[in-house]
């Protein structure tokens, strides 16, 4: 059995962690070859310390040195470098077969890219990607030989659930539709009267899961399954009308697919990350993942409800921008994310953050996401944009005076 060499792309952050601990499992068939990091120089040290790769890289120079020196006292060879380049190159090098794609926001896109275009085995976390430009990298991975895995839950239960020839058409292999769960997140009772005096750390809990900050608050807003729907949208070619979102706040049905004899497939599993990771690290083989076993009997029982677009407007923005189509989603994402930051930040409240995306998509100039230059230009646009509406925000305005 040939060892795959496996490049982790946000190796520090949750879906990296859990990359690292399948991998760790399983050393007769894995071994890591890079990782990356933002800034955790520290935990990105000790996983040199263990994992031994043969590069690490960091966002900056300066992260890359105290990581060089902190590399040094553990007397750990392994190649420091930095910078969107480094990423790229590692993420292409001819050494990796497989890079795990799990960057948060925009700054995955273009190493995840470079990974499609180099014809790897990209195990895709990253949503930013496919939401940003969905056309271009979807022809990357078909031009290039890429293989194409998503890592995201949703998505790997639709994966699982589709016939290995859904690239036919999903209505050639009888599609009529696909549901994607969502657990509703922290807010999913509460009061909508009441969302807009929460907290970060309130929007940061997530019930189920362990996220990140930023996917955490995505989560809170839905706008995390906004964003799946734009992704699902390319991953399987399946047009708005038949992708829909259903709440079910137990997140043991991952996602379903209908078909058109009444058929629904589902994908189950307890809430634990690794279960998709080593789908797509063993592919197409099985392995263990260290989860537990779903004990039906225990979860007692399973609800599903309507998505509620009142409370989670986020979702009905994400449908408009998929529908208007070119870089509307490129523009949704970058204005959620800068609005998702001042959020955290303290600079306006939970409520606004839909507000902001809804003013900036409304008034962006939308043109053809032909080109990664068209795509980077809407994001910097839409970025720009959505900060001087926070600036004029009545947080903002009472901190000024």
């Amino acid at each position: 059995m040939a060892v795959k060499s496996v490049t982790i792309l946000g190796s520090t952050g949750s879906i990296g962690v859990s990359t690292l601990d399948v991998i760790a499992r399983h050393p007769d068939r894995f071994r890591v070859f890079a990782l990356s990091a933002a800034s955790r120089v520290e935990e990105l040290a000790l996983q040199c310390q263990q994992f031994r790769p043969r590069f690490a890289a960091l966002a900056d120079p300066a992260g890359a040195e105290q990581l060089r020196l902190r590399l040094k006292a553990l007397a750990c060879d392994t190649e420091v470098v930095s910078g969107e380049r480094a990423l790229c190159d590692i993420a292409s090098h001819e050494e990796t077969d497989v890079v795990m794609a799990a960057i948060v926001g925009a700054a995955g896109l273009p190493p995840s890219l470079a990974a499609a275009r180099a014809g790897k085995t990209v195990l895709l976390a990253n949503k930013e990607a496919l939401v940003m430009a969905g056309a271009i990298f979807m022809n990357a991975v078909r031009d290039n030989g890429a293989l194409l895995l998503p890592i995201d839950s949703e998505h790997n239960a639709i994966f699982q659930s589709l016939p290995r020839n859904f690239g036919d058409g999903l209505s050639n292999v009888g599609v009529r539709r696909i549901i994607l769960t969502a657990s509703g997140g922290p807010f999913r009772e509460r009061s909508i009267n009441d969302l807009r005096s929460v907290t970060p750390e309130q929007a940061c809990a997530h019930p189920n899961w362990v996220m990140g900050r930023k996917i955490s608050v995505d989560s809170a807003t839905m706008m995390n399954k906004g964003l799946e729907v734009v992704e699902a949208h390319w991953l399987f070619n399946a047009p708005a009308d038949i992708i829909d979102v259903v709440l079910h706040p137990q997140s043991i049905v991952h996602s379903m697919v209908e078909y058109l004899d009444g058929s629904v497939i589902a994908q189950l599993g307890n809430p634990d990350m690794r279960t998709p990771i080593a789908y797509g690290l063993a592919f197409p083989e099985r392995i263990h993942a260290g989860v537990g076993l779903l004990d039906l009997a225990k979860v007692g029982k399973l609800e599903f409800s309507a998505m509620d677009t009142d409370r989670f407007p986020c979702v009905r923005l994400a449908y408009q921008a998929l529908q208007r189509g070119g870089t509307a989603p490129a523009v949704l994402n970058a204005a959620n994310e800068v609005a998702v930051d001042a959020f955290l930040n303290g600079a306006m409240a939970f409520t606004d953050i839909p507000r902001v995306i809804e003013d900036v998509l409304g008034d962006a100039n939308i043109n053809a996401a032909t080109t990664l230059e068209a795509v980077l230009s809407a994001d910097a646009a839409a970025r720009a944009a959505a900060r001087e509406r926070i600036d004029r925000s009545p947080i903002q305005t009472a901190a000024a005076n």
